[in-house]
């Protein structure tokens, strides 16, 4: 943009309306240009000043046309249609074009700075040696890898040193207000770097940070909010007087209500309220909404806190430095604790206090329970649950990222192959611990929890049934995209594929599900130097995901062919009749134990406490169903009963076409 001296007559004009400056021809204006909109302003080192004028501005109560009012401005350039008004000291910043600054104590840059980007947070161990740099390209997987494969000391000397590159170029003296952004009441901002149409309302303190904000996407920091050293992503909210020290926040996050942390990234979707978290990373959808909850030293992933949970993570020896998981799905219960070191397996309910220190990754779909001071495990059962089955279908549901450009990659099929190969191994195990320890035993003790020793035959065949409906539905799903009018030999040869390095083992990377030998393949492609960017990795990472479909059916397949015990071309009509019926009957078996667990829910015990004042059960009754419903209109459970019914459509269809096939 071209800026020109501002002439004599201007600068009488100015001076009459209350502006002064250190020196006006370090002042300069765009054409057209009119001291109309300017007063009251004190200008100070070199300041370009856009177009001014036109239609009003409104905001929390203030209504003025774009120009500058009672402001200090220095060493600023103020794009066209912005409105400056009531700003204490404003210093150092690129203002682009409709932002709104009002009633501000001061914005400036102290210096260089690379707002927030590369500061180094300490996530998972309090006590450092998992040191994630963090910047606002970055991605839950890519920090799964830096945190979690230490042990790849060439993969994290390359990949941060990527990481160091593009802070670097993010590194400058000028701050930046986005275009439309609205920053209003605030008190102290320092070293910002803001998108564009975000809104920074009532913040208490802001420094050394980067706000990414999109039109599509707009981020919100509210009232009372300080954040030093920190990255806030689109779509995102902090607010309610959330205390943020060296902290990365994702995409379409939420924290509010007193909210504390420090040394944690909150990945897509997570929400945090009202408690505390220190040194976690905190995977997508991340939920901790209760006072007296601190989270500290883990890893957390799909997980829903319970009010009260606890951790600790060391044992005053060598200080803070044990470390806990609980991987996808895991849930606390109400004044829960947990004694890290500890590592909990997926969509697993911990309840109650547990002081010794345990291992249940092989055991997905189970309870932790406190029974006489005694840590037990009892495998499988949380597979019949209603809350398990509603987790699974919410979650993509409740995807608040609006940016198109989503980076955190995320699955929310409940069985894929991550958790079908653990309740593979699972059965396997449960059943060797059965045939292996002495009848008279009670309780079985293994990776430091007991399990009782009647439970374990039949918790094995519940997790047979889950492999049953994943491999059926696997199945099904791959037949669809492969065309259902085709012939039998024709069918099965597009089922067949050649994706070899899929059919090992799996890995859940903080929502990414993927095969290991692929995650080994980015690795070593960072580890020889074949990405000049770290947004190169990104996209890897991208292009991997999007062949998660094909990937699983590999998965699955080569897990048919292991139970059967045959190759994919040897298997027969009567094979794939066999798989498709098992999965029906398990799925039909499955839905209705979750339908008795539901009807729980509408019991006589439900209503205590309804029809306060009725006369009689009726009454009650009808208080309840005026309030509650009942099980024939609850929308979860008729989504339960409709899965059946398709279940048992999809496999009649699927029959029949078998036998119409040539």
């Amino acid at each position: 943009m071209n800026y020109r001296s501002l002439t004599q007559d201007e600068i009488i004009t100015l001076e009459r309306q209350g502006c002064r400056a250190t020196s006006w021809e370090a002042v300069k204006a765009a054409e057209p240009f009119s001291t109309e909109w300017i007063h009251r302003v004190r200008f100070g080192g070199q300041v370009r000043i856009g177009v001014l004028g036109g239609e009003a501005q409104p905001a929390d109560g203030f209504a003025a046309p774009p120009g500058l009012y009672d402001s200090a401005i220095q060493d600023c350039v103020i794009g066209d249609g912005v409105l400056i008004a009531h700003v204490g000291f404003l210093s150092g910043y690129d203002i682009q074009e409709g932002a709104r600054l009002l009633n501000i104590g001061s914005l400036e840059m102290t210096g260089e700075s690379a707002f927030g980007q590369g500061t180094p947070i300490e996530v998972v161990n309090e006590a450092g040696g998992r040191t994630l740099p963090i910047y606002d390209r970055l991605t839950a997987q890519i920090a799964y890898m830096l945190v979690f494969y230490r042990y790849r000391s060439r993969f994290i000397e390359r990949l941060s040193a990527l990481i160091e590159r593009y802070v670097q170029g993010q590194r400058g003296s000028r701050g930046i207000i986005g275009a439309r952004s609205l920053i209003q009441n605030c008190v102290t901002l320092r070293d910002l770097r803001v998108g564009s149409h975000a809104t920074l309302s009532g913040c208490q303190f802001l420094a050394n940070g980067t706000i990414v904000s999109k039109p599509e996407a707009p981020t919100t920091l509210g009232a009372g909010v300080y954040a030093r050293d920190f990255i806030v992503h689109t779509g995102s909210t902090i607010d309610g007087s959330a205390v943020l020290t060296s902290c990365f926040v994702g995409q379409g996050v939420k924290i509010a209500r007193q909210y504390s942390a420090e040394n944690s990234a909150f990945f897509a979707n997570s929400e945090a309220m009202h408690g505390e978290a220190c040194s976690i990373f905190a995977g997508p959808y991340t939920v901790s909404h209760h006072k007296s909850t601190l989270l500290i030293a883990g890893l957390f992933s799909f997980y829903n806190a319970g009010s009260g949970t606890n951790q600790s993570n060391h044992m005053y020896k060598l200080g803070p430095a044990h470390q806990g998981i609980l991987e996808r799905g895991c849930k606390t219960g109400s004044f829960s604790y947990l004694l890290w070191p500890a590592h909990i397996g997926p969509f697993t309910v911990v309840i109650g206090k547990h002081y010794s220190n345990f291992d249940t990754s092989e055991f997905p779909f189970s309870y932790i329970t406190e029974e006489e001071g005694r840590s037990v495990l009892t495998p499988a059962m949380n597979l019949f649950t209603v809350g398990t089955i509603r987790d699974s279908q919410k979650w993509a549901q409740r995807d608040r990222r609006k940016d198109p450009d989503r980076l955190d990659e995320i699955q929310n099929d409940l069985f894929n192959p991550v958790i079908l190969q653990k309740v593979i191994q699972a059965a396997e195990r449960l059943m060797d611990l059965y045939l292996k320890s002495a009848k008279e035993l009670e309780y079985v003790n293994y990776n430091g929890i007991a399990i009782k020793r009647l439970l374990l035959k039949r918790c094995a065949k519940y997790y047979e049934m889950a492999v049953s409906i994943g491999l059926g539905e696997a199945l099904a799903a791959a037949w669809a995209a492969a065309g259902e009018s085709l012939g039998f030999e024709e069918l099965k040869a597009r089922l067949a594929g050649a994706r070899d390095d899929s059919t090992g083992r799996w890995l859940d990377l903080a929502g990414w599900m993927v095969p290991a030998a692929k995650v080994d393949e980015v690795i070593h492609g960072v580890e020889e130097g074949r990405f000049a960017e770290v947004e190169e990795v990104r996209q890897a990472i991208q292009a991997i995901a999007r062949e998660y479909s094909a990937d699983k059916w590999a998965w699955c397949r080569g897990a048919l062919e292991k139970q059967f015990n045959k190759s994919w071309s040897e298997f027969t009509r009567e094979d794939l009749v066999q798989i498709l019926t098992d999965w029906k009957t398990n799925k039909v078996k499955l839905n209705n134990m979750i339908l008795q667990d539901a009807q729980k829910e509408f019991d006589p015990h439900a209503r205590i406490g309804f029809g306060l004042d009725a006369a009689g059960e009726e009454e009650k009754r009808m208080d309840f169903a005026a309030v509650r419903g009942g099980p024939d209109t609850n929308p979860f459970i008729q989504e339960v009963r409709r899965d059946s019914q398709r279940a048992e459509e999809t496999v009649a269809r699927l029959m029949g076409i078998l036998q119409s096939m040539e």
